[in-house]
């Protein structure tokens, strides 16, 4: 199987750490997370992907809003400029130790959260970044 991410899902699995907008997102994306980790592949996607998936049914579907579509955007010209790589919808990504290495070096760095801007969940990944990325659910993989 593949796992569907849109761009700036891309960053945001970097620090995932098991929290997130209600129980049902966070026990969704902790199972996703799980997916990553043993080795599935990512779809980018645009629009709502499999993270969002809990959050279509609640009332404020901000999943959908014009600045979500600009955090992809951002996003993947980030992570195209730092892997040389295609980052947006219909790329296909192995998200091995290689490119979870690469893109949290860069992530911790700062050189690739332009799609952060604004997010309500900044301050929390900053800190998971300057932790070393302690309790992140997304780990390396050695393939």
């Amino acid at each position: 199987m593949t796992v569907r991410l849109r761009p700036h899902h891309l960053l945001c699995m970097l620090t995932f750490v098991g929290k997130g907008y209600t129980q049902a997102f966070t026990e969704n994306y902790i199972r996703i997370a799980a997916r990553l980790s043993e080795g599935e592949d990512i779809l980018v996607v645009e629009g709502p992907d499999d993270v969002c998936g809990p959050m279509l049914g609640e009332p404020d579907r901000h999943c959908l809003d014009g600045s979500v579509t600009e955090r992809d955007l951002k996003a993947s010209q980030a992570v195209e400029a730092l892997l040389g790589m295609s980052a947006g919808p219909g790329a296909s990504i192995c998200p091995d130790a290689d490119f979870l290495g690469r893109m949290r070096g860069a992530f911790r760095a700062g050189s690739i959260r332009e799609g952060c801007a604004r997010c309500e969940w900044s301050p929390l990944c900053t800190g998971i970044a300057a932790s070393n990325f302690d309790g992140v659910l997304v780990a390396p993989l050695d393939r």
